[in-house]
């Protein structure tokens, strides 16, 4: 066995080691980045300071707080009854209506905080006691919940490609754009298969509502119509170039509180826990990431990432057969890790191989998230079903879980035609310019 294949073992080893004992995964990820760096690259372990300094000092990562607190602020202050609301009169006579418009609003939830956890926390507050109420079968409901909430990521501003963009040199305008087409089709997929479940089996809805008159749906269109523009603000003027991500995110965050204020949901102690969640949040992304590039130097510095990377591309893969086994790596790290560990983890290796393969960085990294967010569902570790769990105590892990499941169906599909038709991510940056 080669020096840098025992180097990976004790550090990847080690890492899980203490992951087991309890130790949260950016101090066990720093813990063993320390010893690698005095054991077995020389180094002063000073020099984490330094990567973990150098790393965070972006000003592109600054509109990943404004984001989240955008985000924060439109969850707790609960202005988006006003958005489900509005959402389930125009789209609630399709059959299962309050499961599709779950769905739809949390599209546009997801155009306005970019967060999955923040989407299933408010709409596991929000949705669900009104989908219990009316009678839909609790695996539906919380299966809806728990994965409609994968938009969120995909859909404009997206704070996991924000990251991914920051870190690998890559244009964050582009990799928004990529997002959108493949989340709307995401989006639309997730409704036609709750529609076509509650075809199979009537008993998991309750019967279809009275129909919405054309003047309660005008309404509703007014009802969100603040959403609508919020999004097209900040979306419009980053597509445009009018601003960049950062200013669109303080744009957005100024606007988000406007919204509330106007709503009068706005009060002092929502303000300062939405600042609160917002430093938590971007506390714990950017320590993960500090720690985990830092890493990643380590295992560079030891020539372990050259070694393992040429040994996976001597496998004599094709791109498809290799985007399959990166896929089927992310469903079983996906039951361990969360979304931003296995990013900073396993890029490293990943991405010599996606360039060496010749394929473009702002698709994959549409593919990734699509690839890695399946992991917040995934038993045992699903930061989804546990954030599920805390809102709604009455149901069990094992009930969110199996009502989960079934909605990677169409999860999957959409990565298929990703796959198969690269354009859904790239033609709209590529008619921007980018």
């Amino acid at each position: 066995m080669s020096p840098e294949i025992m180097i990976l073992i004790i550090l990847v080893g080690g890492m899980l080691l203490l992951m087991a004992m309890g130790l949260e995964i950016a101090w066990s990820i720093g813990i063993m980045t320390i010893l690698g760096m005095m054991l077995f690259v020389g180094q002063s372990p000073f020099r984490l300071a330094w990567n973990s300094w150098s790393t965070t000092n972006s000003f592109v990562l600054t509109a990943l707080p404004l984001f989240i607190l955008m985000g924060s602020v439109l969850g707790n202050t609960g202005v988006a009854e006003y958005l489900i609301s509005g959402v389930n009169k125009l789209v609630g006579s399709f059959p299962g209506g309050l499961a599709t418009s779950v769905i739809v609003a949390n599209a546009i939830f997801g155009a306005m905080s970019g967060s999955t956890m923040a989407a299933v926390s408010v709409f596991g507050k929000i949705a669900y006691p009104a989908m219990e109420k009316e009678g839909y079968h609790p695996e539906l409901a919380l299966g809806c919940i728990a994965t409609a909430s994968f938009l969120a990521p995909l859909i404009p501003p997206s704070l996991v490609l924000i990251v991914y963009g920051a870190w690998q040199g890559l244009s964050i305008v582009s990799l928004l754009a990529a997002g959108l087409i493949p989340g709307l089709t995401l989006m639309v997929l997730l409704m036609v298969f709750v529609i076509i479940r509650v075809k199979l089996n009537p008993s998991l809805v309750p019967p279809p509502p009275p129909t919405v008159s054309w003047h309660e749906k005008l309404i509703a269109l007014k009802e969100i119509l603040p959403f609508f523009g919020m999004i097209l603000a900040v979306l419009g003027v980053i597509f445009t170039g009018i601003m960049t991500p950062t200013e669109a995110a303080s744009a957005g965050a100024f606007l988000s509180i406007v919204l509330s204020l106007a709503y009068r949901r706005l009060t002092w102690p929502i303000l300062m826990d939405s600042l609160l969640d917002t430093a938590k949040v971007t506390c714990f992304a950017l320590f993960i990431m500090a720690m985990a590039i830092a890493f990643s130097y380590v295992l560079n510095s030891a020539g372990i990432i050259l070694l393992v990377s040429n040994s996976i591309m001597g496998l004599g893969l094709g791109k498809y057969s290799m985007l399959i086994f990166f896929y089927i790596m992310y469903i079983i790290l996906g039951m361990f890790f969360d979304t931003w560990s296995m990013l900073f983890l396993t890029f490293p290796f990943v991405m010599p191989i996606i360039v060496g393969l010749g394929i473009n960085p702002i698709w994959w990294g549409v593919v990734y998230v699509m690839a890695s967010e399946q992991a917040l569902v995934t038993p045992p570790y699903g930061l989804n079903l546990f954030v599920l769990k805390n809102v709604i105590p009455q149901h069990s892990i094992g009930t969110i879980v199996r009502g989960s499941l079934p909605f990677f169906i169409p999860l999957y599909i959409n990565i298929a035609l990703l796959m198969l038709f690269p354009q859904l991510a790239l033609w709209l940056p590529s008619l921007l310019g980018r």
